[in-house]
């Protein structure tokens, strides 16, 4: 795309082999992919296939389904530190310095305490001496998020990844980027259809990540503070295909050729990367 690169999350065509999504993603016209951690995975096999299709792998996503045990002491703490420890690793073989980190998982937590703010800062430091910058995205909890934003304001390696669609459930449209928008080290760019619940409670199922101009979201403003947070690196887009439990708002998506979709999703990416460059010219 003219004076931009886009990124794809790789596991939005998990059906296929890494080595097939990779070059069908170069095919269709995205420069990038991000990936989430998982053990299982050759990363080494990874990094080489991208290198011969000449894609950037522009971060990975840590796992987060244990982040609660990282504020709270039980028999999970030890092993959701040591796979963020891994997961920093794994930044040196895929040849990225971007960690996507969830501060916590649970929308009844609301308790930042020491003792996560100590565990976080293991992986932190370890991040610092390896290379690695940590980016804090939004999503639900977030006195958490802005604990530890505030804890390591001072410290290069840690930054924002912004979720546009987190934004609009998650954080009841709250202008993220207002409050670390100059700290800005990634997004995931998605549509949304805000909060379901008529009286504001916010669930996992309202996390919908449609594409661009499927949902609520204003782009005009999304882009205006993207360029006020004078960020013109690669725009990152994270979807899903396919629908939440008991939601159909993706089912269109599923219903397509995974090829057709794929190329859905690159040209809403266009147009978005289109529309950021017209309004910052404007």
């Amino acid at each position: 795309m003219y004076k931009t690169k886009l990124c794809l999350g790789i596991e939005t065509a998990k059906e296929l082999p890494y080595e097939e999504r990779i070059a069908l993603y170069k095919k269709i016209g995205f420069e990038a992919f991000f990936v989430d951690w998982k053990k299982e995975i050759d990363y080494k096999a990874m990094k080489a296939a991208a290198d011969k299709e000449g894609m950037i792998i522009q971060s990975i996503h840590a796992p987060f389904h244990k982040m609660a045990s990282m504020w709270e002491r039980d028999e999970k703490t030890e092993e959701a530190l040591c796979e963020l420890m891994e997961c920093v690793d794994v930044c040196g073989i895929l040849g990225t310095d971007i960690m996507i980190v969830h501060a916590i998982i649970g929308f009844d937590k609301h308790m930042p305490n020491d003792f996560g703010i100590q565990n976080y800062k293991k992986v932190v430091d370890y991040a610092k001496e390896k290379g690695v910058r940590i980016a804090f995205e939004n999503t639900e909890g977030e006195e958490y998020l802005a604990c530890l934003m505030e804890v390591f304001k001072e410290y290069e390696n840690v930054g924002f990844c912004w979720d546009t669609g987190h934004e609009m459930c998650y954080n009841h449209s709250k202008d993220m980027t207002a409050l670390y928008g100059d700290r800005l080290i990634a997004m995931h760019l998605n549509d949304n259809l805000g909060i379901w619940d008529y009286e504001g409670k916010i669930k996992g199922w309202d996390d919908l990540h449609l594409l661009p101009f499927d949902g609520v979201a204003d782009w005009n403003s999304i882009v205006d503070r993207l360029n006020k947070c004078g960020f013109d690196g690669i725009l990152t887009f994270e979807m899903s295909r396919f629908s939440r439990p008991g939601r159909h708002e993706n089912d269109q998506y599923a219903r397509m050729e995974l090829e057709e979709y794929l190329t859905h999703v690159y040209m809403r990416a266009c147009r978005v990367a289109q529309l950021k460059l017209n309004r910052k010219q404007a």
